[in-house]
């Protein structure tokens, strides 16, 4: 029986042959975020409260990186029974020039990271149970 591939956060992102973060784009001031606004523009200078989504750019630089050698706290779910440390990319993206973290590939390990290099979107697994494939937007080198 085959899972069912199942956003783990639903409206960040769209899956596919070309990925995307979905994030939302003031109507007023035209500031764009992400995580996705749909309560008020976070610009203080703004009051609007309307906001159209806005694909995001798919590619960037990699501005920082680390390893998470800890488990995180609930909602996480490890991927195995044993918790494995993976590495967390912060990419500034190419038009937006806005810091987005997220998670890289499990079998990209950190060493193979360097600040500056370029970066691309990609939709991965996050974690399975028994009826769903849960992903995620990750950053791999290009």
């Amino acid at each position: 029986m085959s899972k069912t591939r199942t956003p783990a956060i639903d409206g960040w992102f769209k899956d596919g042959p070309n990925p995307a973060l979905i994030g939302t784009q003031c109507t007023s001031c035209h500031s764009i975020f992400f995580p996705p606004e749909r309560t008020f523009c976070r610009n203080p200078a703004c009051m609007n409260d309307e906001f159209s989504d806005k694909e995001l750019s798919r590619s960037g630089k990699l501005w920082s990186y680390t390893t998470n050698n800890y488990q995180p706290p609930a909602p996480f779910v490890s991927p195995k029974e044993e918790y494995e440390p993976f590495a967390v990319a912060a990419v500034e993206l190419a038009d937006e020039k806005m810091i987005v973290l997220g998670q890289v590939p499990a079998h990209i390990p950190v060493e193979q990271l360097e600040a500056g290099m370029e970066m691309e979107l990609v939709v991965d697994t996050l974690f399975e149970d028994d009826d769903n494939e849960y992903v995620v937007w990750k950053w791999r080198p290009v």
